[in-house]
């Protein structure tokens, strides 16, 4: 037991050591400012796969219509995913040269069978795409008035193949939604740093934007879509792979996209489990031994909580490291939830910390299962 609790306490350091290089990387990382009078010239098509999304896909829209950026270089096109809900009317109520919808039926050969709906419709949308820049965003997801000028910024100014930028979840209150938004902030904080430090590159497809010629040099999702999730990182990776390539993260309060939160326990544990299903896929080292330890050190509290009963000084190990955890992610948290504006959901911290161990556990093992249900699909 000795040797179990000196790997447990081992794994702890590696863990505060690893969330210190995080606090330093967020830091590292610029702010990218929008100079005064700037004028755009790029041409964007924001891309938005759609399924049943009749009740956001509207505001979404009038998100992306409010924006402060030329008109005749802006372009939506939606992509219904086999809604049932009426998604498309929505759109197409619109009657709006610059908004238009498709459906993904149009592009998939009749019996063909799919897993990875989404990248087929992302394909979609890139194929019938009048753009230089391709942004992808979700039906849910609300954009800021300033959004499309920094990005539209950035790559006028330092040419990157593709942007990664930032994503907040839209909620007010209650132990789910809380609990989401503190978990969502901390991967959006890694995000940024891990660009900085070259710890590993994170994106978010609800916020994520490349070049059509670098997505079409690169032959799209062709070699990944037999994977239903990682639509985001893993043509990222492609990218990033690619020679001469640049990814880049925007860290701007003005590009921060927001979205909602899953609406109850096991919609929220499908979504984790989908992004986890994809863990095993990562052609990336560093990433690959931080989510590894990540994982063991939420493990090793669980080990430490069943061998206590047997070895009352596991538990003791066990209260000491999780003070250690909650302190160590408390710093790691505050300029993180301060650019976010979301100060106040750090008084939940304390509180929520066997919750999360017990999540990463369980969310973590069904992933690497990897069967999940997401928009009425069963996914493998």
């Amino acid at each position: 037991m000795i040797i179990v609790i000196t790997l447990c306490i081992l794994i702890s350091i590696a863990y505060t050591l690893l969330m210190w290089a995080y606090s330093k990387g967020w830091a590292k990382q610029p702010d990218f400012r929008l100079p005064a009078n700037y004028e755009p010239h790029t041409a964007i098509t924001i891309i938005i796969p759609a399924r049943n999304e009749r009740n956001n896909i509207g505001a979404c829209i009038d998100a992306i219509l409010a924006q402060k950026y030329p008109v005749h270089l802006v372009e939506v096109i939606v992509i219904d995913d086999h809604s049932t809900d009426g998604t498309a009317d929505v759109v197409n109520e619109y009657n709006n040269p610059n908004v238009r919808c498709i459906q993904l039926a149009d592009y998939i050969a009749p019996g063909k069978q799919l897993n990875a709906y989404k990248k087929a419709a992302l394909a979609a949308g890139v194929k019938e795409s009048t753009g230089e820049l391709i942004i992808t965003t979700d039906a849910d997801c609300i954009s800021p008035n300033a959004w499309l000028m920094n990005i539209a910024c950035m790559y006028e100014q330092q040419h990157p193949d593709m942007i990664v930028a930032p994503v907040i979840f839209h909620t007010k209150g209650g132990l789910l939604p809380v609990f989401q938004l503190i978990d969502f902030m901390s991967m959006q904080g890694i995000t940024a740093a891990a660009h900085s430090m070259n710890m590993g590159k994170m994106s978010n497809g609800a916020n994520l934007t490349f070049t059509k010629k670098m997505f079409e040099q690169v032959n799209g999702y062709e070699g990944i879509d037999n994977l239903a999730s990682g639509d985001d990182y893993l043509l990222m990776m492609k990218i990033s792979n690619t020679p001469g390539a640049k990814v880049q993260y925007l860290k701007s309060e003005q590009v921060i996209v927001s979205t909602l939160p899953q609406p109850d326990w096991y919609s929220f544990f499908q979504q984790r489990i989908r992004w986890a299903s994809k863990s095993g896929k990562y052609d990336d080292n560093r990433l690959t031994a931080i989510l590894m330890l990540v994982y063991l050190y939420n493990v090793s509290f669980v080990i430490l909580g069943i061998a206590g009963f047997v070895y009352h000084d596991c538990w003791l190990v066990a209260g000491i490291m999780l003070a250690v955890k909650g302190l160590t992610e408390y710093l790691y948290m505050r300029p993180i939830v301060k650019f976010f504006h979301r100060q106040w959901v750090q008084v939940y911290f304390p509180f929520l910390q066997p919750l999360h161990i017990l999540y990463i556990t369980l969310a973590g093992l069904m992933g690497f299962i990897g069967n999940y249900q997401w928009k009425d699909r069963k996914v493998k």
